[in-house]
């Protein structure tokens, strides 16, 4: 079968999407990925900019476009995602609506 049809690795869990956005916005932020929680907001705790949170989405589908073919982030959805949380909840909804 061809790679861009199927998927050899397992679901992903929250903690999964979690640890990823953690990393990624650790090294994106230059902050340490301790000060990084569920409950972080992106421009109040963070200092995230649109552009970092832009940077996180093209990370994120780098990440699980590998893992999950045809996975992405709509632009339009952008605004609703506010805290880490947001972004770890909407992951895990675009990843049921894909597998589905």
């Amino acid at each position: 079968m061809p790679a861009e049809t199927h998927s050899t690795h397992e679901p992903v869990t929250p903690d999964e999407v979690f640890a990823m956005v953690r990393s990624h916005l650790a090294e994106i932020l230059e902050i340490d990925d301790d000060t990084i929680t569920m409950d972080s907001t992106f421009a109040d705790d963070l200092n995230a900019d649109s552009l970092a949170l832009i940077e996180l989405v093209e990370a994120l589908e780098e990440d699980l476009g590998e893992r999950t073919v045809g996975f992405t982030v709509d632009d339009e959805d952008l605004g609703d995602l506010k805290s880490v949380r947001d972004a770890v909840e909407y992951v895990i909804a675009r990843l049921g609506a894909t597998a589905a």
